[in-house]
C-alpha cells in the first residue's frame, strides 16, 4: 500500500512541513543543556502546544519531539533506558494532536545523529548505529508516526544505518543532511554525493534534500546540486530563519517572516516538494509561508543571483561540488 506522505505529494504541487523545535521549546523555558525528549512526558502540554503551532499555522507535516531520542544522545543525561519511551510518547502526542486537527496532517518521527564518528574514523560500527536507530523508529511507529524522518546528518555511513533501521520497522522515510561548511556537510558531502547515496540504497527514501546549515540562500544553492543531479525523487528544504540572537532571555533569529515567505517561493519555483524552516521558523513564518505559496503565482526557477538578491549571499564561494576550498566570502545585506 502506498504510504500517506507519498499519496499527499501525489495530489499535491508542495507540502508545508514545520519550524523549529529546538528555538520553540527554548523560547517555552527549557535550559540550555536540556534534553527535549524529556518533555515529552514531564511537559506533555508544551510539546502538544509546539506540534499545535506548526499545524495552526498551516503545516501540512510536522516533526516529533525526538532529534535527540537515541541511546548514544540520552545516555549523557542517564536516561538510555528511556528511549522507547520518550519516542513513544512524542508521536503519540503529535498523533494526538494531527488526528484532532480536521484535516491531513502528516507525523513525521525525528530521528537525529547519534552525536557519535562512525568506523572507520570513529568507534561507532555500523551494526551498533542501526541498532540505535531501529529502537527509536519502533517506538515512533508505536506511537503513530506516519513516516520516519532522518535529519540532521552529516555521514553517510549514518545515513545508510538510518536507512537500513527504517527498513527493519517496514517504514517509509525521508533523510536530510545538513550542508554548513562551505558547501558541504561536516563529514565532507557535496548535494551530489547525497543525491547519489540515495539512489543506491536498497530502500530509498520518499523524499530527500537539506535542513539546518547557515541560512536560507545556502541551503537554496544545496537544492540546485540536487537538481543538477538529474533526480525525479521529491526534494525537502528546511532552511534556517536567518542568524541567531540571544534577547531578554530568548533565542531570535534575524530572518523576518517576509524574506522566509520569499523563500519558500523560490524553492517552489526551484521544484522543491515539501518547504519548512529549521531553527529560528516560528509559526508566525510559517504563516507567512503558507499565504505566499498559496497566493504567489509560480514562477521561473531562479538563478543563484535571484536567490542572493532576495534572501542574501552566500556564506562561501563554493557549494562544494567544484572540489573548492572553503574560502569565504562576507556574506550580502540580508533583506528585512
Amino acid at each position: 500500500m502506498t504510504d500517506s506522505l507519498t499519496r499527499l505529494l501525489s495530489e499535491r504541487d508542495w507540502l508545508l512541513a514545520d519550524g523549529a523545535t529546538g528555538t520553540t521549546l527554548f523560547n517555552m523555558g527549557l535550559e540550555l543543556g536540556e534534553p527535549p525528549e524529556l518533555w515529552n512526558t514531564e511537559h506533555p502540554d508544551r510539546i502538544r502546544r509546539l506540534y499545535a503551532g506548526a499545524v495552526d499555522a498551516g503545516s501540512d507535516l510536522f516533526l516529533t519531539n525526538s532529534f535527540g531520542g537515541n541511546a548514544s544522545r540520552l545516555r549523557l543525561h542517564k536516561a538510555d533506558s528511556r528511549v522507547a519511551e520518550l519516542n513513544r510518547a512524542a508521536a503519540e502526542l503529535a498523533r494526538e494532536v494531527a488526528d484532532g486537527s480536521g484535516r491531513k496532517v502528516i507525523v513525521a518521527g525525528s530521528i537525529g545523529p547519534t552525536g557519535e564518528i562512525m568506523s572507520p574514523m570513529g568507534t561507532l560500527t555500523h551494526e551498533a548505529a542501526v541498532a540505535m536507530f531501529h529502537e527509536q523508529a519502533e517506538a515512533l511507529k508505536d506511537g503513530g508516526a506516519d513516516v520516519l524522518w532522518v535529519e540532521t546528518i552529516s555521514a553517510a555511513e549514518e545515513f545508510r544505518a538510518a536507512a537500513e533501521a527504517a527498513s527493519l520497522v517496514d517504514m517509509p522515510w525521508c533523510g536530510t543532511m545538513s550542508f554548513d561548511t562551505a558547501g558541504r556537510t561536516m563529514m565532507g558531502l557535496t548535494s551530489a554525493q547525497l543525491s547519489s547515496l540515495v539512489e543506491k540504497l536498497p530502500n530509498p527514501p520518499v523524499a530527500y534534500g537539506a535542513n539546518c546549515g547557515v541560512g536560507a540562500s545556502d541551503l537554496l544553492r544545496t537544492v540546485t546540486g540536487f537538481l543538477a543531479s538529474g533526480s525525479e525523487r521529491p526534494i525537502i528544504a528546511k532552511g534556517n530563519a536567518g542568524i541567531p540572537r540571544f534577547e531578554a532571555g530568548h533565542i531570535h533569529y534575524n530572518g523576518t517572516p517576509d524574506l522566509m515567505a520569499d523563500y519558500a517561493c523560490l524553492a517552489r519555483d526551484m521544484g522543491v516538494r515539501v518547504i519548512g524552516g529549521c531553527c529560528g521558523t516560528m509559526p508566525e513564518h510559517l504563516r507567512a509561508m503558507r499565504e505566499a505559496l498559496e497566493t504567489r503565482p509560480r514562477g521561473n526557477r531562479p538563478s543563484l543571483e535571484v536567490i542572493a538578491e532576495h534572501l542574501g549571499g552566500f556564506s562561501s564561494v563554493s557549494d562544494g561540488t567544484d572540489d573548492a576550498g572553503p574560502t569565504r566570502e562576507r556574506r550580502g545585506r540580508r533583506r528585512g
